[in-house]
């Protein structure tokens, strides 16, 4: 993994995510808006819409997450911003705030299939941290999924707990069995 980089997604790198996500947008037109819309507006954006909200995004000089690449490939992406940019974990009771402090959230993450099962969400959540302590951030938050059953890595896109682990973050609430929440403390 010492071959991996990791870049902020611009502008300038958008052929390179829609390489990544596909002609349909990673997990069926998500487009990583998922967290970002609630509801029907999600269901009825899912798409083309999705995938322009995101590039508009771009447009607008606002940086939504981290491309990884490996041997000049695109290999990965998570989703890294202020919790405030998602909307979705807002209403959230499962994934309600732990506290009244400011945090980064990592809501999810996607990883081309030749690339899977090498550690790259792992790699993904610490080059997040890296970022988040670059823009002044000191609190880095993530949801992933933990159940006793295997999960197909494409339903499994907001992480597994066991990665964050890995990656040093730790356990601070669990409203549900199978959704805790995780958080790196940058000191």
């Amino acid at each position: 993994m010492s071959d991996l980089s990791f870049h902020p997604l611009t502008r300038n790198l958008w052929n390179d995510f829609e390489e990544l996500f596909g002609s349909h947008g990673a997990c069926d037109g998500c487009w990583c808006m998922y967290w970002k819309l609630r509801g029907k507006a999600y269901d009825d954006a899912k798409g083309y819409e999705t995938r322009q909200l995101h590039k508009n995004q771009l447009n607008d000089g606002v940086v939504t997450g981290l491309l990884a690449y490996l041997h000049g490939d695109v290999a990965g992406w998570v989703a890294v911003e202020p919790r405030a940019a998602y909307e979705k974990l807002a209403h959230s009771k499962i994934l309600k705030p732990v506290d009244g402090q400011e945090v980064w959230s990592v809501p999810c993450f996607f990883v081309a299939k030749k690339f899977r099962k090498q550690g790259i969400n792992v790699e993904l959540l610490k080059a997040a941290v890296g970022y988040v302590r670059s823009k002044g951030g000191k609190i880095v938050e993530g949801y992933p999924v933990e159940t006793a059953k295997p999960i197909a890595p494409p339903f499994a896109f907001t992480g597994m707990a066991s990665a964050f682990e890995r990656a040093g973050f730790k356990e601070v609430a669990r409203n549900s069995p199978t959704r805790p929440i995780f958080r790196f403390v940058i000191e």
